[in-house]
C-alpha cells in the first residue's frame, strides 16, 4: 500500500494537495509535503516506526477522493495520527509552503512521537505563555509606579488592529509582518524597561536623541560603586535580558499568528468582538479603578516619542540662538564684580541636597535642627545668611548639567547642550572672575578620577581632583574623598597660604551622592592627617546592599548624608573664614525618587554667607530668607538665572 500510495502521488501531485489558502479544508496534503509516503508515519494505530519494524502496517490510513486516489490525513510528523484543526489547516494556509508552520514536530531525539501527550501539553502552555507575553508587552506601562493589576485587564486597540491585519494578509505577506510586529513589539517593550529605569533615577523617560552618553555614565557608576565584577554582571544580564525579550515577543506573536490561522473563523470573531468591546468602552469611558479599560497607550507612546526625536533634532539649533545672547560679553574687565574685589568667594555645590531634605516631613525635624544650629554657630562668629530656591535644570543625577547651567547661565538639560556649550566660546560666572584678574580661580573635584578635558572651559586656573588632594582613606561607594577632608585639602592647598591673592573656588562635595552608604561622619579637624583615620569610620558604617533593601533605610542615610555635608562647610567656615570670605553653596539637583517618594519637583536650597555686611546688602532686594533654610514661600528662580542677577549684584550698579 505504501508503493502505490507513493507511485499515486507521483503521478497526480495535485490528488491529495490542499487548495492554496483554503481555510476550511481538512488536513489532507500534509503528509506529501516531503514526499514521503504513509509507510514512513508513526501512528498510534500500529503503523511503522521510526525504527523501520514493520510489525503491523494499516493498509488504508486515508480516505477516498472522487478520483479513486488516497488523500492521506496521517501526517508524518504528527503525534498522534489523529487531524489537529491547527496543524492541517494551517499548512492549507500556507498555501505553497513546504511545511505547515502550526504541524506538530518530531521534536529534538523524536520526544514528541515518544511522548505525544507531554508534547501536547507542552504546546498547550507554550502558546498560553506567547498570549501572555504578548499582551504584557502591549500593556506594560514605562513607569513601575504605574505597574499594577488593572493595567492588564484592558483592550489593547493596537493588538486588535494588529489581529485583524494578520488574518487579512494572505499568507508571506502575514509571515513578515508577523515577525517584524513581534519585533518591532519587542523594541517597545525594552524600551519602555529602559524608561523604568530612567523614571527612577532621573523622573524623566529616556531621550532617543540625546540620552546614549548616560549608558556609559551609567556603566562607570556601576564600576565604581560595586566593583568591575558588578559592573560586568549587570551589563551581561542587561544585555541578555534585552535579547531575550526582542527574541521571545518575535516568535510569541508569529506562534499566535498561526494559532489564529488555523481557527480563522473563532479569531475573526474574536477580533471583532474585542474591537466593539474597546470603541464602546472608550466611547462611554469605562475605567477599572483610574485605569481606562480601553487603551491606546502604545499609539499614544510613540507619538510622544516622535515629538520628542523631533524635538531632540531641532535642540542644538535653539540652543545655538540662546547662546550667542550674553549681557556681560562686551563688558570691560575692571567693571566685572567690583562689589566683591579683594573677596575669596566660594561656589560650593552639596550633592543631591534638594528640596526633599527640608520639606519632606520624615526629614524636616532633623534638617531643621541642623540648619538652626547650623545659622546660630555662623552667627556666633560674625557671619550672616540669606536663602532661597534654585529650579535645577535635572532631577536624580546629572550634576554636571546643573553646574554648567549656574555657571553659564543657560538652560542645559541634556548632553547635546552640555557638549556644545563646553565646545563653544560661552563665559562662565568662573571666567569671569577669570577675566578681571583679580582672584585665582580653582576647582575643588572630588567626584572627577579620570581626564576631565571639560575643565579647562570652564577656565579655572588650577583643578584638584580626588587625585591630587592628598587623602589616603578609603572610597565611601562612590564617593572618594569625604567632605570634610576635602574642604581642609582646599585650606592647606589655596585659603590657608599667606601673601596670596583672593580666590575664586568651585567646590564641589562628593559625601552626599548617591548610594548615600556607608557615611563618613565628622571628626575633630586636627585628627584627618592623610584620611588614614577614615578607615575605621567606614567599617562603622551601613552596608549599601541592606540599605537599598528598604526605601526608609534609602531616605534615612540620605538624610544623614546632607547633614555630614553642611556641618563639614559651616565647621569649615567658622574655622576659617574671615572678614573676606563669602560662601555660595546650593543643591545640584533632588535625590532620587526613592527618596522624593514620587515628587517630581526640581527646586534646590541656595545660601549666601558672608560676614562683610555691604555684600548681603547688595542682595537685599532678592527677598531671600534670613538664615541657612529658605522659606517655604522664598523667591524660586531658575538655576540658569543666577549667573546673570549674580554679576549685576556685585556689579558697578548693584
Amino acid at each position: 500500500m505504501s508503493l502505490f500510495t507513493r507511485s499515486r502521488q507521483q503521478s497526480d501531485p495535485a490528488g491529495g494537495a490542499a487548495e492554496p489558502d483554503d481555510d476550511a479544508g481538512g488536513t489532507a496534503g500534509a503528509a506529501s509535503n516531503d514526499g514521503e509516503g504513509t509507510a514512513d508515519s508513526d501512528t498510534d494505530s500500529g503503523t511503522a516506526d521510526s525504527s523501520g519494524d514493520t510489525d503491523t502496517v494499516e493498509p488504508a490510513t486515508g480516505t477516498t477522493e472522487p478520483d479513486g486516489g488516497t488523500a492521506t490525513k496521517t501526517d508524518p510528523d504528527d503525534d498522534t495520527g489523529a487531524t489537529a484543526p491547527d496543524a492541517g489547516t494551517a499548512a492549507q494556509e500556507a498555501g505553497d509552503d513546504s511545511e505547515a508552520p502550526g504541524a506538530a514536530k518530531a521534536g529534538w531525539f523524536g520526544w514528541r512521537r515518544r511522548y505525544p501527550r507531554t508534547a501536547r501539553g507542552v504546546s498547550v502552555g507554550t502558546t498560553v505563555l506567547a498570549g501572555a507575553l504578548v499582551l504584557f508587552a502591549l500593556l506594560v506601562p514605562n513607569q513601575m509606579e504605574k505597574i499594577e493589576f488593572a493595567s492588564f485587564v484592558r483592550i489593547p486597540a493596537e493588538g486588535v488592529l494588529l489581529a485583524g491585519l494578520l488574518l487579512a494578509l494572505p499568507p508571506r505577506p502575514r509571515r513578515v509582518t508577523a515577525v517584524v510586529s513581534g519585533a518591532f513589539l519587542g523594541l517597545l517593550t525594552i524600551l519602555k524597561f529602559v524608561d523604568m529605569g530612567f523614571y527612577q533615577i532621573l523622573a524623566r523617560p529616556f531621550d532617543l536623541v540625546l540620552d546614549w552618553i548616560l549608558i556609559e555614565n551609567a556603566t562607570d557608576f556601576l564600576r565604581e560603586t560595586f566593583g568591575r565584577s558588578g559592573q560586568v554582571l549587570a551589563v551581561v544580564g542587561v544585555i541578555v535580558l534585552f535579547v531575550a525579550v526582542l527574541v521571545l515577543t518575535t516568535l510569541a506573536v508569529v506562534r499566535l499568528t498561526n494559532l489564529m490561522v488555523g481557527h480563522r473563523s473563532v479569531a475573526a470573531r474574536t477580533t471583532l468582538i474585542l474591537g466593539t468591546a474597546w470603541i464602546t468602552a472608550m466611547t462611554l469611558g469605562v475605567q477599572i479603578g483610574s485605569v481606562p479599560f480601553a487603551t491606546k497607550g502604545n499609539a499614544e507612546f510613540i507619538g510622544n516619542r516622535v515629538d520628542q526625536v523631533q524635538a531632540g533634532l531641532a535642540d542644538a539649533r535653539v540652543f545655538r540662538k540662546q547662546a550667542a545672547v550674553d549681557a556681560f560679553a562686551k563688558t570691560p574687565p575692571d567693571q566685572l564684580l567690583t562689589g566683591l574685589r579683594g573677596k575669596d568667594v566660594l561656589f560650593t555645590f552639596i550633592e543631591s541636597y534638594g528640596r526633599v531634605a527640608i520639606d519632606d516631613p520624615a526629614m524636616a525635624p532633623q534638617m531643621d535642627s541642623v540648619l538652626k544650629e547650623g545659622t546660630s554657630s555662623l552667627k556666633a562668629a560674625g557671619f550672616e545668611s540669606r536663602s532661597g530656591w534654585l529650579q535645577s535644570p535635572v532631577t536624580g543625577a546629572g550634576s554636571w548639567l546643573a553646574h554648567s547651567t549656574f555657571l553659564s547661565g543657560l538652560w542645559i538639560k541634556n548632553q547635546q547642550r552640555y557638549r556644545n556649550l563646553t565646545t563653544s566660546d560661552r563665559m562662565t560666572l568662573t571666567n569671569y572672575f577669570g577675566k578681571t584678574k583679580a582672584w585665582r580661580t580653582v576647582g575643588v573635584v572630588p567626584g572627577v578620577r579620570r581626564a576631565w578635558p571639560e575643565g579647562k572651559y570652564f577656565g579655572l586656573d588650577h583643578i584638584y581632583d580626588s587625585e591630587h588632594l592628598g587623602y589616603h582613606g578609603p572610597y565611601f561607594s562612590w564617593t572618594p574623598v569625604p567632605d570634610q577632608f576635602s574642604m581642609e585639602a582646599f585650606q592647606r592647598l589655596e585659603h590657608g597660604k599667606k601673601d596670596r591673592q583672593p580666590i575664586m573656588a568651585e567646590i564641589i562635595l562628593a559625601s552626599s551622592h548617591n548610594p548615600w552608604s556607608p557615611i563618613a561622619r565628622m571628626i575633630d579637624w586636627e585628627k584627618l592627617g592623610d584620611g588614614s583615620v577614615f578607615h575605621q569610620i567606614k567599617k562603622e558604617g551601613t552596608n549599601p546592599t541592606e540599605v537599598w533593601k528598604d526605601p526608609e533605610k534609602v531616605r534615612t542615610e540620605y538624610r544623614k548624608a546632607i547633614e555630614y555635608s553642611i556641618r563639614s562647610l559651616t565647621e569649615w567656615l567658622e574655622r576659617y573664614g574671615d572678614e573676606d570670605t563669602v560662601l555660595v553653596f546650593l543643591g545640584d539637583h533632588q535625590p532620587v525618587p526613592t527618596v522624593t517618594a514620587g515628587d517630581t519637583g526640581k527646586d534646590v536650597p541656595i545660601t549666601i554667607v558672608a560676614k562683610d555686611k555691604k555684600v548681603l546688602d547688595r542682595v537685599a532686594d532678592w527677598g531671600w530668607t534670613d538664615g541657612l533654610k529658605p522659606a517655604e514661600n522664598a523667591p524660586r528662580w531658575g538655576m540658569d538665572k543666577f549667573r546673570d542677577r549674580f554679576m549685576t549684584a556685585y556689579g558697578p550698579q548693584g
